[in-house]
């Protein structure tokens, strides 16, 4: 097959914009045999922003052929050629409409997208932009946007992918044709899977290969529990000497590895307390802030004294971010250096887990909600399976929205699990991950796989004494989480949906069908069993009719009411025991008939599965009946967290409703969380365990712990240190903090809208002043979108591109990416863009924080704490809201200086750290930066001050 990789440049993305450069690349027997490249003339001017963009100027395109011109010479090669392009629907749609104009018939071959080839072929990597799938891939790609070196990009990118089917399985490579034969959907890419196929077939030698095989899947995994089984018994005796001694010889390997290496004072005191901490069985409160080291500064003393005393520690994060940083750079170092061999291992939720049992099924009925999308992740996963040794969702790069709700589909949970009954079990993931964290001295999990086996009565993680509690400033927020409940629209209808969709799509109809084919005795009792599961679809018709009725009248409560200022600008109702709405008791009883509706399908649907577990093997519908039970308890557990909610069972809960005006009633979310989850915490970790160390960057407000010890239940325990370690960096020269004391009040005559107005302007002035490579953090979604555009509009014939997150993306990774592949950029985020966002050097030199982060003193647990504050006679505002914004402000502040290198200017845009009493527990928490207050004119010029004394 002869395949033409085709790029365009355009003055835009809409069908009315016009070709400015061509570049055309020829491919025949897996090598380049032709290149086509020329600039084209359009008829209207270029924008800056493309200019920007490309290169491409007017002046350059003033004397280029028109596209009449260079159709007439394209058109030819085009012939008896697949059509190859990244992201090729674009440069299709402008071919065909150059096409059409000139007056040649449309392009009618082929047409393949290196983006389906390189999700299907390299599931791992993370990004496809152009860019950085050349540099993942180590192609040269001198000139980014311009037709000629994208299109040459594109053809190896074309050729690498010609050569991974090579060195694939021939038996995944069959299996991804058979996944998209007969799709009409893909026929093209259909028909390109078959001819790798045909072609694998031929190249095939006959000889045995050296990769596991089972059930018709290439895998990349033995048998788990039968890796080193036979292992010679390791020495740790160089554990057993005193912990000074021991971390002396891990510094001394550290100095043989790493030339650069030098003590850092915060890590080692943090590593002593640590230390100290396990011996004498305390606990630790430890703030350390970047560029500590802390990771290290807790997983040393931690593998010590496990090792030493042969007890388990666990460690637990977050996010899976640091869980992965865990796994992947700070273990490895220490499986290098460490005086003692030691296992560590990574366990997560079961649901980040690949169920193999539920993909062969998948893949075998081929079961796809969305046809195209789906086939593409199904063959995509088929790879991935043959390369991965974990089975771990974060490995891989899925579409967002379809990829996650195929995900779903397939991973592993506790309610559909066969156990060891499955013929996948010695395969299975979760169980393999389970089995090495039992084996292994230190266990890296997450906070919420630590409240999940608190309500699993501990039957998830192993027996552990000693815990790490890293980004502890979560905790208490992942403890409420955790300890109530929550349903949403989504979540009881998608459900509802797994089990009956259509009467082809759905568990129950594919139980039908399964019966319909059963023979023997069992097949002499399908009819009557056929006859309950159209009772059953009867009901569940009902139960989802009566779920709409219900979530739309609960969303009615709150449609009217004005969207809050959250990051999604969603709408809040918190429902207070004395002050109901009046249509409570009417809705009250919608659910008492929804309740019992439900019940009667899911006791019809449990007799069902009992009579026929029986039959199961007998009827090859073992895995379905599995699947169906997991489904049952499912619905179960909505069924009760529904009732929990709507009765209000529990008065130390506090309940609200939560939506988006967008979406209306389907955004519905009903929540219930204990107001205080202290108790909880003393209960099943402080009283429980021996020792636990937490840690975090932010744990004090103005040089006190108090605030986090009253939230998580320490503030009396006689078992407590805590220790503030002194920052690595040095503020005073590295971070410049600038407050303009004359900008207006959001409160004032004036109003929000002045206050964005003056915001933009000043925003403007400065990113002109650093060239971009500023962040800007917003408390109110509203706010980020009404600055966005005039924003944008003012920035771009500067060439300062303006990234707003809900704008241009709400994926938070993609937004920051975007940002440092920009070079002159301003990014505008809301709440999650204040901690977790590391962008380290010269891409981030400004960052302007324009609110204090206040939580929205009407968010339903901070309303209820400050009620049960004011009946203490405390000061909610002082004693609740003030710690919680000051420990989010640190946060923020802690994205400008990721190492001793960095440099740069915050801009404070809120008056009330200089005209407030409060406002000194803002500046005092930060950890010593050079603070100025002027008038907002006299801002730009300090700057620019600032910044030439650093180039000195």
């Amino acid at each position: 097959m002869n395949y033409a990789v085709l790029d365009f440049e355009t003055t835009g993305g809409q069908p009315a914009d016009e070709i400015i450069q061509v570049g055309l690349i020829l491919i025949e027997e897996q090598r380049i045999v032709g290149r086509y490249a020329s600039l084209v003339k359009p008829s209207v001017a270029i924008p800056p922003f493309i200019t920007q963009l490309t290169g491409i100027t007017d002046e350059m395109v003033k004397d280029a052929p028109g596209i009449d011109e260079v159709l007439m010479e394209l058109q030819p090669m085009l012939y008896d050629c697949a059509l190859v392009a990244h992201n090729v629907h674009f440069d299709l749609g402008f071919l065909q409409r150059a096409l059409d104009a000139s007056g040649y018939m449309p392009f009618s071959g082929p047409v393949l997208d290196t983006i389906d080839l390189l999700r299907i072929l390299y599931p791992t990597m993370g990004s496809l932009q152009l860019s950085n799938v050349t540099d993942a891939l180590g192609i040269r790609h001198e000139r980014p946007h311009q037709a000629d070196s994208d299109a040459e990009a594109t053809a190896e990118i074309w050729l690498q992918c010609l050569g991974r089917f090579e060195e694939l399985p021939l038996l995944v490579v069959q299996r991804m044709a058979a996944i998209f034969e007969n799709d009409y959907a893909n026929s093209d890419l259909a028909w390109f899977l078959q001819e790798m196929a045909e072609r694998g077939e031929s190249l095939a030698t006959g000889e045995e290969d050296d990769r596991r095989y089972y059930r018709q899947f290439a895998l990349n995994v033995d048998d788990w529990g039968e890796e080193n089984e036979e292992a010679v018994p390791v020495d740790r005796s160089a554990a057993q000497v005193p912990f000074e001694q021991f971390y002396e010889e891990i510094k001394n390997r550290l100095r043989s590895k790493f030339a650069q290496y030098e003590d850092r004072e915060a890590q080692e005191i943090m590593l002593r307390e640590v230390a100290s901490s396990f011996e004498e069985d305390k606990h630790l409160l430890i703030e350390a802030g970047t560029g500590t080291g802390k990771s290290l500064g807790y997983l040393i003393p931690s593998l010590y004294h496990g090792i030493r005393e042969d007890k388990k520690i666990l460690v637990s994060t977050h996010t899976i971010n640091l869980q992965e940083q865990l796994q992947e750079r700070d273990l490895p170092i220490l499986q290098e250096i460490f005086p003692v061999p030691f296992q560590a291992a990574v366990l997560k939720g079961r649901s980040h887990y690949l169920c193999l049992r539920k993909f062969e099924n998948k893949v075998t009925l081929g079961d796809y909600v969305f046809p195209k999308d789906d086939r593409i992740t199904a063959a995509q996963m088929l790879v991935w399976l043959s390369e991965t040794a974990r089975g771990d969702e974060e490995e891989l790069h899925l579409n967002s929205g379809k990829g996650a709700e195929f995900w779903r589909s397939v991973s592993s949970d506790a309610d559909s699990c066969l156990n060891k009954a499955c013929p996948w079990f010695k395969k299975c993931f979760y169980h393999r991950a389970r089995h090495q964290a039992n084996k292994a001295d230190v266990v890296i999990t997450n906070h919420s796989l630590l409240f999940t086996d608190v309500k699993a009565e501990h039957r998830l993680l192993p027996g552990y004494k000693h815990l790490v509690v890293d980004e502890a400033h979560h905790f208490e927020e992942v403890a409420s989480k955790h300890m109530g409940t929550e349903v949403s629209y989504l979540s009881f209808f998608n459900t509802l949906l797994w089990l009956y969709k259509d009467s082809r799509t759905g568990q129950l109809p594919q139980l039908r069908i399964k019966l319909q084919q059963g023979e023997g005795e069992a097949g002499e009792r399908t009819s009557a069993w056929g006859a309950v599961i159209e009772r059953v679809y009867e009901l569940l018709t009902e139960v989802r009719t009566q779920w709409d009725e219900l979530t739309d009248a609960l969303y009615s409560l709150i449609g009217g009411r004005q969207a809050d200022s959250s990051e999604t600008g969603g709408l809040v109702l918190r429902l207070k025991g004395e002050a109901l709405p009046a249509e409570w008791t009417l809705l009250g009883g919608m659910e008492d008939n929804l309740f019992l509706l439900l019940t009667d399908a899911l006791r019809q649907l449990e007799r069902l599965l009992q009579e026929l577990k029986d039959v199961q093997d007998e009827l090859d519908i073992k895995s379905l009946v599995t699947d169906l039970t997991g489904t049952l308890k499912d619905l179960y557990r909505h069924r009760d967290n529904l009732r929990f909610f709507m009765k209000r069972s529990d008065e130390d809960y506090v309940y609200w409703m939560e939506a988006s005006p967008q979406f209306k009633a389907k955004s519905l979310h009903l929540i219930a969380v204990p107001m205080d989850v202290s108790p909880y915490l003393q209960q099943y970790f402080f009283d429980e365990k021996d020792s636990v160390v937490l840690t975090s960057a932010t744990l004090s407000v103005d040089k006190s712990f108090d605030y986090t010890t009253d939230s998580i239940g320490l503030a009396k325990s006689d078992k407590l240190k805590t220790v503030m370690l002194p920052s690595p960096f040095d503020y005073r020269k590295q971070a410049l903090v600038c407050i303009p004391r004359d900008f207006p009040n959001i409160k004032g005559a004036s109003g929000e809208a002045y206050f964005v107005d003056k915001l933009v302007q000043s925003l403007a002035e400065v990113a002109e002043t650093t060239k971009g490579r500023m962040l800007v953090l917003f408390t109110s979604y509203r706010m980020l979108k009404q600055a966005y555009p005039e924003l944008k509009e003012r920035l771009a014939p500067l060439g300062i591109q303006v990234l707003g997150q809900g704008m241009d993306s709400f994926n938070r990774s993609k937004l920051t990416r975007m940002f440092q592949d920009s070079g002159a950029a301003v990014l505008l985020g809301t709440s999650s863009f204040w901690e977790g966002v590391d962008i380290p050097g010269e891409a981030l030199t400004c960052l302007a924080i324009v609110r204090l982060p206040f939580q929205p003193p009407n968010h339903p647990v901070a309303e209820a704490k400050s009620e049960s504050l004011k009946k203490q006679n405390k000061n909610p505002f002082l004693k609740l809201s003030v710690p919680q914004a000051v420990i989010r402000f640190k946060q923020g502040f802690g994205r400008l200086v990721r190492s001793a290198s960095d440099k740069g200017i915050v801009l404070l845009y809120d008056t009330r750290v200089i005209d407030t009493s409060y406002g000194k527990y803002f500046l005092y928490s930060l950890p010593g930066p050079k603070i100025e207050h002027m008038p907002t004119h006299q801002m730009v010029p300090r700057i620019r001050q600032w910044m030439e004394e650093g180039q000195e």
